[in-house]
């Protein structure tokens, strides 16, 4: 057994494609070596700021020997059908291939043929440029003459099987033994014999952290000690620290040092600066909990001055960088937020509906609405809701959109703003993220709600909905978002109500755009001397006219009626997040189905039920009360099928012949009634409790009464029976689409 090494170097790999790229080399290699039919150990993988790499391990010479066999037509069939056989099993006479018997079929030809294995180099030689060619990067480039494209300019491949080299090229690149370390500390090159080598010599000589997560783990060792010894605490960045892994070879972490008196500055654009621009890390003081006048940068060399006019560099640029930012923050706050909400009217949201200016109004609408079910003063979430956009058009956030919201409840709170104010101004775009907080207080609850579900109502309002996995305009997120916000603040709402009247606003919306679009028009062809003043008069007049008519047919009842249909396609869309929410809970999919074929749209209440439900079946009397259903609903769906109606409805008591009929008979009017009064209290496990004293009668009853009775009249009022167990349970959830 002996070992492949393949190494593609490059020009620097973005930061952000290393890890992937890793993953599918190896992938890659392991599929292609599969296919030819090569087993091995196992393959390692590694990626840097300009190589990729695998091993692969324990693997043979050569491919394994193979018997393929061709299956050929019956014994004596024409002759066409045997030549054809014959050309494509490569055989020269019928006498060399095997004659096989089935029982059922008779004598067939087989052509047995044995193929010897390939070796490991021919083999090697053939896949890698094949996977080089095919690889597939989000931006690939070429370079010089070649057609070969890749994400930056490749260099050198490396290609090492049992210490010697795998030759084949690559659009005039030739593979070879020899790699290159650090550019500055050990550049090379090296001659590489095997993967022990390699690792060896790069790590010393070469100056270079192979592994990903060496260079993880290192960075975020150093960083921590470093600021340890200074009294200091880093601030964590996961996201920040995977890409710098990406970025140095040798990493070396350095302390800065930066002005204090930037620390006037929100802290959030602080970090922002450091983290976008400069890829430092912030650093804070543990005994104040605030941002220290520190930052924390990973150079890519050890320097002889121990980092000292690294740190230098860094903390001038970060100067420049936060002096640009104290600009915008001084600027910005000469203006009233109310000022800068003016200009919404001049940025679109979404041509078919409207400009931000015109989402304001609408979103202020319906924060209103939702702030009384949510706990929040009207007045104040309205007031929340007019100001929450108007950040957008400040300064520092056209130089860091992501601070949008952030920079408003700032601004808010420096002009006087409430507290509730300026906090909901600051959160209504929460969360952005599976990992990010929601909004917990009223204030902010409602206007984030009353966003999103405003947006979602306008793009399905106009049929732009997420398609396959294209979501340009993050409705899934919003969906989510909405979700989570009423589920772990338990907000109150059902959203067939709650998304109703945003639908009117946005139809009539759309009618009004499509007015001032032919207004618009009108008068360009006025300017242009195509029409008369009479002619451009008379036309506005029929205009106006027209969108009158489209406003009253936009609130009819015709148009209500095909608006129905869109709103029960977006509440099919929540329903899909919620589930997705709940399965990442750890809730099983169909109690999830099972809860919402009832129709609810109160998702607290849903998922209270999918809870209960849950628990329930997890008894042995939910295990087997479900058992009794399934038995009960499979008689039930041949029987209706067969006599063409459903037995709904109650039986007749005075058909019952055995106790067993009357006792299951009583005991599901008796816990009917008891899980409905726990239904309407919202006690779900108390109605689950109650239908589970259904499992001694249910099961007695399967085991004492025939239910197709010869008397017809017998066989039906059996089949009520059936029924109204079926019934009984529906009660709480659809346990047809439960699995047993």
């Amino acid at each position: 057994m002996a070992d492949l090494l393949l190494e593609l170097f490059s020009e620097e790999i973005p930061a952000r494609m290393q890890a992937k790229a890793e993953a599918d080399l190896k992938a890659a290699l392991e599929k292609g070596l599969a296919e030819a039919g090569v087993e091995f150990e196992r393959a390692v993988a590694l990626s840097g700021p300009r190589r990729l790499a695998v091993c692969v391990e324990g693997l043979p010479a050569k491919s394994a020997d193979v018997k393929e066999e061709k299956k050929g037509p019956k014994v004596g069939a024409p002759e066409k059908a045997v030549e054809g056989f014959l050309r494509g099993a490569g055989l020269t006479s019928i006498d060399e291939a095997e004659v096989r018997s089935d029982p059922k079929k008779g004598d067939f030809y087989v052509a047995v043929r044995e193929v010897p294995g390939r070796p490991l180099q021919d083999i090697v030689a053939e896949l890698v440029p094949e996977i080089v060619r095919g690889f597939h990067w989000p931006k690939s480039m070429r370079w010089g003459r070649g057609e070969l494209r890749w994400v930056r300019p490749l260099q050198r491949v490396l290609c090492v099987f049992d210490g010697k080299v795998v030759d084949f090229e690559i659009d005039s690149l030739k593979s070879g033994n020899q790699t290159e370390g650090h550019r500055i500390m050990g550049r090379g090159p090296f001659e590489i014999t095997s993967f022990e080598d390699y690792k060896r010599v790069l790590e010393s000589d070469g100056c270079v952290v192979l592994s990903r997560e060496d260079r993880r783990l290192l960075i975020d060792e150093q960083a921590h000690v470093t600021c340890l010894e200074k009294g200091l605490e880093l601030v964590e960045d996961k996201g920040l620290l995977d890409e710098v892994t990406g970025l140095a070879e040798w990493p070396v972490v350095i302390l800065g040092e930066m002005d204090p008196d930037f620390l006037t500055l929100p802290s959030e654009v602080i970090q922002l600066s450091m983290r976008t621009h400069q890829k430092y890390f912030a650093v804070r003081d543990p005994k104040t909990g605030d941002l220290a006048p520190n930052f924390v940068v990973v150079a890519n060399i050890e320097a002889a001055d121990g980092g000292e006019a690294i740190a230098a560099g860094n903390s001038r640029v970060l100067s420049a960088r936060l002096d640009d930012a104290r600009f915008f923050w001084d600027n910005d706050r000469k203006m009233p937020l109310e000022e800068m909400a003016k200009k919404l009217s001049t940025i679109d949201f979404k041509k078919e509906l409207g400009t931000i200016a015109d989402k304001v109004e609408r979103v202020a609408a319906l924060a209103r609405e939702l702030a009384p079910k949510v706990g929040a003063e009207p007045d104040v979430a309205e007031r929340a809701a007019r100001l929450a956009k108007a950040d957008l058009v400040s300064g520092m956030v056209g130089e860091f959109p992501e601070l949008q919201g952030v920079m408003g409840g700032y601004y808010a709170r420096e002009q006087g703003e409430a507290d509730a104010v300026a906090t909901a101004i600051a959160e209504h775009y929460k969360p952005v993220g599976a990992s990010d907080d929601v909004p917990s207080e009223p204030v902010s609850i409602a206007v984030a709600l009353a966003d999103k579900l405003d947006t979602l109502v306008g793009f399905w309002a106009i049929d732009e909905k997420p398609t396959g996995s294209k979501d340009p305009f993050a409705l899934r997120r919003a969906a989510l978002g909405v979700v989570r916000i009423i589920l772990e603040n338990e907000v109150r709402v059902g959203l067939q109500t709650t998304v109703i009247r945003p639908f009117a606003r946005a139809g009539v919306r759309i009618v009004l755009q499509r007015a001032v679009e032919r207004q618009d028009k009108i008068q360009e062809l006025f300017d242009a001397g195509v029409l008369t003043e009479n002619q451009a008069n008379r036309l506005l007049l029929e205009s106006i006219e027209q969108a009158n008519q489209e406003r009253d047919l936009a609130l009819g009842d015709e148009a209500w009626a095909k608006t129905s249909v869109v709103i029960q396609d977006l509440l099919a869309f929540f329903a899909d997040r919620l589930k997705q929410y709940l399965r990442d809970a750890g809730a099983r999919h169909d109690l999830i189905d099972a809860v919402f074929a009832l129709g609810e749209d109160d998702l607290v209440l849903i998922v209270k039920r999918v809870e209960a439900l849950g628990a329930f079946l997890e008894s042995d009397d939910g295990a087997n009360l479900l058992a009794g259903y399934k038995r009960a609903a499979n008689i039930l769906k041949a029987e209706e099928k067969k006599d063409g109606k459903a037995y709904d409805g109650a039986p007749d008591p005075k058909l019952f012949e055995q106790e067993e009929e009357r006792a299951l008979a009583e005991a599901i009017t008796e816990s009917v009634a008891a899980a409905e009064a726990a239904l309407q209290a919202e006690d779900f496990e108390k109605a689950m409790g109650a239908l589970s004293s259904l499992r001694p009668p249910v099961d007695a009853f399967f085991d004492a009464v025939t239910v197709n009775a010869e008397r017809p009249e017998l066989r039906q009022n059996r089949l009520l029976i059936l029924g109204s167990i079926r019934d009984a349970l529906h009660r709480v959830a659809d346990f047809s689409k439960v699995a047993a």
